[in-house]
């Protein structure tokens, strides 16, 4: 794992290497075993590489890396994890043999550039990757992203010049002009907690979206911002356009489907067992995360069948009542004979980490699950350098709790008219009476009624405000500011695909839709973010099993009844899981990595929190509306509401805005 930079069009009279290396410095984190840097004077490039050296340990894998023939430069971050068997295929198709000088998969990735070209040769590889390839022929520059988004990256322009990098910190060490706040990305950043794809939080900068391929022409480079990509996408000397497409495999998989249960099980642990075997390759210590549910866990018992010595496994546990999982993942590991180790930890430690977050995630991001999540990181990087992970199973294989009661929920009111709805979610919002509650529960599955106590009841009201139809309700599910423009000032909020249905696959059953929608935005957007900042913040490299493509599309040929039955999702999983892990050690309800964030702000964190969330401060920043936020502020105090969410999203990007004008 490593972090990529570089530039195009720096002005003559500034150094290109010290420009280059001082973005590439900046990402020392990802990468403190090994930099490099490569200029091209004439055409006015420098690529940048910080390496976390984790395949061929020895310089035949340092980068900046040339081909053979000395056309392709590439910096790369990520694992190609088919490698061999693409050095293989290579041998095949090659006149003589080839003359490897180690086993890094960034020397294939060049050789294949020379046989196959680029495009070809990412349609071929199993992997996680960021990557960017200077064409010194054709003076092209290359960028492209996994298929699902595992790695990060960004482009744009400043001040004229094209620059890339892994993380936004880089591109802000180009000189010039600092980049505008983007008010209209604020405002979905209030609504999502996090910044989709393709936006930045600065105007003329974006992410790559995910299983795209960027080219750039030397001769056409742009001396403005470009507008919004789109893929395919053609202006100011810019193509984008999509190598591989979920839409497509979606569509795809739901034609071809898989009925025969038995068969699709088996297809299913024989195609995750194939990529567990790809991703426990390394030169360096290798473990899991294990938290004991049912993706970590099935993760690692393919991993310690498969293993001749037992996998070493991480968890962390905290000491508050209805927080702390680390006791379900010490049974699992047990029961595994994994080498385990586990690490509690108090409540001040967790908060400690606060200060560090702006900085970690360059850009406003509030998914407070980032902070066990960096701890369970850093405790890991003493014991080793790679970790695979559980995540994506509940995108691909119905894990959500809104994949559930949302449907059912729908299916119980919808058949009232508009009006009345909006009487009832007003009733909910507005009074947590009994009345109130019981008209509800007259509506509700019989397994709800018991489970919604009154914050969950304004909850829903909450989010039935203004619904018409489902796409609506899943909308209002997966947003926390509603209406983002009450409180950004100037603020019109941007279309993202979740708001383009034209652009959405013809799925039937709204659960799939949600999965689908969840894995283009959510997915790499919030979760793969989060993890790969936490763990990249300590230098350690995370492999996500689930993700390997030919996992993802098979998942999608799975009907929705082997994903959810009788109200539970990860069907398919968990047949695979009882081979291994007795039921009783996995079945227990849904509880995510969460921290009582609520009574934090109430208490230990409130002085922090009055002092960014001060009215005279936020008027003087010009960004925000103090009134609404305010009102939020003050109900969360008083216990009238629980606004935690709402509350950390404002905090995140008030903490992360002090951090951006110490730097300007």
């Amino acid at each position: 794992m490593c972090g990529i930079t570089g530039c195009i069009g720096l002005h003559n009279s500034l150094s290109l290497e010290q420009v280059t290396r001082t973005m590439s410095d900046r990402l020392h984190h990802r990468g403190p075993d090994d930099d490099g840097v490569w200029l091209d004077e004439s055409n006015r490039v420098g690529l940048g590489h910080r390496r976390l050296a984790i395949l061929d340990l020895s310089e035949a894998g340092h980068q900046p890396m040339q081909s053979v023939s000395g056309r392709y430069v590439i910096v790369f971050n990520g694992e190609i994890y088919n490698h061999k068997e693409l050095r293989k295929q290579l041998a095949v198709g090659s006149s003589g043999s080839i003359e490897w000088k180690g086993h890094s998969d960034t020397e294939t990735l060049l050789a294949c550039f020379e046989s196959w070209k680029i495009e070809e040769t990412l349609k071929q590889t199993v992997g996680m990757f960021a990557l960017a390839v200077w064409d010194r022929q054709e003076r092209r520059l290359f960028l492209a992203r996994d298929r699902m988004g595992e790695k990060p990256l960004y482009y744009g322009w400043c001040d004229n010049g094209f620059v890339f990098g892994s993380e936004l910190k880089a591109l802000q060490q180009f000189p010039g002009e600092a980049n505008v706040i983007s008010r209209a990305v604020l405002s979905l950043y209030f609504r999502y907690s996090y910044i989709p794809a393709p936006y930045s939080i600065y105007e003329g900068i974006y992410k790559l979206e995910p299983g795209c391929l960027l080219t750039i022409s030397l001769a056409g480079t742009a001396q403005a911002p470009i507008p919004v990509p789109q893929a395919p996408f053609d202006g100011h000397g810019v193509t984008i356009k999509r190598y591989w497409s979920l839409h497509n495999k979606v569509m795809t998989g739901q034609a071809t489907v898989l009925q025969n249960e038995k068969e699709a099980i088996a297809l299913l642990e024989s195609t995750l067992r194939e990529s567990i075997r790809l991703q426990s390759i390394a030169d360096v210590p290798l473990g899991a995360f294990l938290s004991g549910g049912i993706d970590s866990s099935l993760i690692v018992a393919l991993m310690q069948s498969q293993a001749k010595q037992p996998v070493q496994t991480f968890t962390i546990g905290f000491d508050e009542t209805g927080y702390n999982e680390a006791e379900y993942a010490k049974a699992v590991a047990q029961h595994l004979q994994t080498e385990h180790t586990e690490l509690y930890l108090s409540s001040q430690q967790a908060r400690d980490v606060i200060p560090l977050l702006p900085d970690l995630y360059d850009e406003p991001f509030a998914d407070s699950s980032q902070i066990p999540t960096f701890l369970v990181a850093q405790m890991t990087r003493k014991y080793v350098t790679v970790s695979l992970s559980g995540d994506a199973g509940d995108e691909l294989f119905g894990g959500y709790n809104r994949y559930f009661w949302g449907p059912k929920i729908w299916k119980k009111i919808s058949w009232l008219p508009y009006n009345i709805r909006q009487q009832l979610s007003s009733m909910l919002i507005s009074s947590s009476g009994f009345a109130g509650h019981q008209a509800v529960n007259r509506l509700l599955p019989h397994k709800l009624r018991k489970s919604l106590l009154a914050e969950k009841m304004q909850k829903l009201g909450q989010r039935l405000s203004g619904v018409k139809d489902f796409n609506d309700f899943y909308l209002s599910l997966v947003s926390e500011w509603r209406v983002p423009e009450e409180i950004v000032i100037n603020g019109k909020e941007p279309g993202t695909l979740l708001t383009d249905r034209l652009a959405w696959p013809d799925l039937n059953g709204s659960e799939h839709r949600m999965m689908y929608l969840d894995a283009m935005s959510y997915l790499p957007d919030d979760i793969l973010c989060k993890v790969d900042r936490a763990a990249m913040g300590v230098s350690l490299e995370t492999r996500v099993p689930m993700l390997d493509h030919r996992v993802v599309e098979l998942a999608w040929r799975l009907p929705l009844e082997m994903k959810i039955r009788h109200g539970q999702g990860k069907w398919a999983l968990r047949q695979i899981l009882y081979k291994y892990v007795p039921k009783e050690l996995i079945e227990r309800p849904k509880q995510g990595f969460a921290i009582p964030l609520g009574d934090w702000l109430r208490k230990p964190l409130r002085d922090w929190a009055e002092d960014l969330l001060d009215p005279v401060r936020l008027a003087q920043q010009g960004y925000l509306r103090p009134k609404p936020i305010q009102q939020k502020w003050k109900e969360h105090l008083t216990g009238k509401h629980n606004w935690e969410h709402s509350l950390w999203s404002i905090l995140m990007f008030q903490a992360w805005l002090d951090t951006q004008q110490g730097r300007n």
